[in-house]
């Protein structure tokens, strides 16, 4: 039977009434289109006819035709929906009425990433770790940022109603198909991470997605509410959401940034890899750290990286060789710390794979490792070393001079979100906040 056969086999034999089918617009908010179960045979085969100029930065009114087209390899059924109203998702790549994959969709951007490196052989690889605040709901059913929904901190044993929180998103990522690692407290009151299974990087992404918005449901279920804004609380530390990576080779499987003689158990592929993403690292934060408030995370929240370092032990660098225990050597990886979960999971991935490859193709030499901390050392010492962005315009200003990383988003893709966050940042910069009133109204 074909995975058409399967879905609609599905649909009868688990009484599923409809079918969700799932999309993610360019600054990476899930968009969704339900479709009665009786429908689900003719969009699998012919996807679905839907206006693209109401979508943001997809397309203007004079080409606003656009296709959903679903992949069969996504059917998943929504375990928090029942009887009447079973739903099962299927996420779409956007082509248009011809058939073409349309230029403006993210998942599209990541294939043509993922299509560039089998080209050269590999395989790409991740994992995410997911952090997220979690806070009780107000009487107006708004979260409430001064109610964190438990109190516990780092690997601290959560209240009983947090860990049963905690125990019913990984039973619904479970029944999604998305294998979970571990989860627990992080530093802040209220504040979780689950670490996701590593994967093939386009199934990862389709996981993230699909995470951000199961852990959402099943936290407003409770009564509360589930935020993946890099930091809601300037008391608190900032959610990220580190990427593990590592190429496969494409006929073997086998991991290619592996050198059991090397110092840090890295290839020559890996350090290429590596030395790459440290080159590009100001322009792909722009994409990886993509509101304003990502940059009250990064350089100021605990642990999150400020200068584009490397190394073994140093938890504050850019990107971390996580070590190996004895017989997982097979497993050597690069984390990137710099990423946080409100990025756009398609064109982050596609972005840190470029960057990687242009290491790759130019044979790129690595810096030094640096395993000691520049948090507290000297302004003559640390000046040697490059920074990230400081706020979301220099990281733009950074993106807008690399063709590598324009050349991940395309140039469709690359426009409307540089024209979108532009006017994102002038409408920041526009605010009278209330500590200016409180700090200058009566000074001057």
């Amino acid at each position: 039977m074909t995975l058409q056969d399967n879905i609609l086999s599905a649909l009868h034999e688990q009484n599923i009434h409809f079918v969700d089918l799932w999309f993610i617009d360019i600054m990476g908010i899930h968009k969704s289109v339900t479709v009665p179960a009786a429908q689900v045979a003719r969009v699998l085969e012919g996807g679905l006819s839907f206006d693209g100029s109401s979508v943001d930065g997809f397309a203007r009114v004079a080409e606003s035709d656009m296709v959903l087209m679903p992949d069969p390899a996504t059917f998943a059924v929504l375990p928090w929906t029942h009887d009447d109203e079973r739903t099962a998702r299927l996420i779409c790549t956007v082509t248009t009425p011809k058939g073409q994959p349309f230029v403006g969709d993210p998942r599209t951007a990541l294939v043509n990433a993922l299509q560039q490196a089998a080209d050269m052989g590999f395989v790409f690889k991740t994992g995410m770790e997911m952090e997220f605040f979690v806070f009780r709901n107000g009487p107006d059913n708004r979260p409430d940022l001064s109610q964190p929904y438990d109190d516990s901190s780092y690997y601290d044993m959560a209240t009983e109603a947090a860990h049963s929180l905690r125990r019913r998103m990984m039973t619904t990522l479970d029944a999604l198909g998305i294998p979970v690692n571990s989860a627990h407290s992080e530093i802040g009151a209220g504040q979780h991470e689950i670490e996701l299974d590593f994967d093939e990087a386009l199934t990862c992404a389709d996981q993230v997605m699909t995470a951000r918005v199961a852990l959402k449901t099943i936290t407003a279920q409770h009564g509360a509410h589930c935020t993946f804004m890099p930091r809601p609380c300037a008391s608190s530390p900032g959610s990220g959401m580190h990427t593990h990576q590592s190429l496969h080779d494409r006929e073997t499987g086998e991991n290619v940034f592996v050198d059991l003689e090397d110092e840090y158990g890295l290839s020559a592929v890996a350090r290429y890899f590596l030395a790459g993403q440290l080159t590009h690292a100001r322009a792909m934060t722009a994409i990886l750290a993509p509101l304003v408030n990502s940059y009250k995370r990064l350089g100021t929240s605990f642990e999150a990286p400020v200068h584009v370092t490397w190394a073994h032990i140093n938890r504050a660098a850019l990107i971390r060789v996580p070590g190996m225990q004895p017989g997982q050597e097979g497993h050597t990886r690069l984390e990137l710390r710099c990423p946080d979960p409100s990025s756009n999971p398609y064109l982050a991935t596609a972005v840190m794979l470029q960057a990687g490859l242009d290491g790759i193709r130019r044979r790129l030499p690595l810096p030094e490792p640096l395993e000691e901390t520049l948090l507290m050392q000297k302004r003559s010492r640390i000046r040697h070393y490059e920074v990230l962005p400081a706020s979301l315009g220099e990281a733009l200003d950074a993106l807008e001079q690399s063709e590598i990383v324009l050349s991940a988003l395309g140039p469709y893709i690359a426009d409307r979100y540089l024209a979108a966050k532009r006017q994102e940042v002038d409408q920041y910069n526009s605010q009278i906040t209330t500590w200016e009133v409180d700090r200058y109204l009566g000074r001057y």
